[in-house]
């Protein structure tokens, strides 16, 4: 079992940038990729940003692309995302996950998950 806690979520004025933090306990943190995903009232939850456990690699949903940035530092079992130019349409519920198998795009495919924290855009 790997237990998920977000962090740094709040709320911002439009344009400005926030730091969400994602600590791990429980299992060994560095075998997982890590990604964050979103829910905004009304809607499904979906996919914003994976980072695999070596950080070789990541992967962004479009409209976050060039906007936030996640990484990981495996020796604090700790995932972030760097979100820059925030906007109202970002506003929603942030979580974090700790990825099973498969891809690194779909829900299924997280075994663990955090409780969520919120992120509010104002205009």
């Amino acid at each position: 079992q790997v237990q998920l806690v977000e962090s740094g979520g709040g709320l911002v004025q439009a344009g400005g940038s926030l730091r969400l933090s994602c600590a791990a306990s429980g299992r060994s943190f560095s075998p997982y990729g890590m990604g964050w995903f979103r829910q905004a009232p009304g809607k499904d939850r979906e996919f914003v940003a994976a980072i695999t456990w070596s950080s070789l690699s990541t992967y962004y949903a479009d409209s976050v692309k060039g906007r936030f940035t996640i990484s990981r530092d495996n020796a604090k079992n700790t995932v972030y995302l760097r979100m820059n130019s925030l906007n109202p349409e970002d506003t929603a519920v942030y979580y974090c996950a700790a990825r099973d198998s498969g891809t690194y795009y779909r829900r299924a495919d997280y075994a663990y998950w955090g409780p969520g924290n919120q992120v509010t855009v104002s205009s």
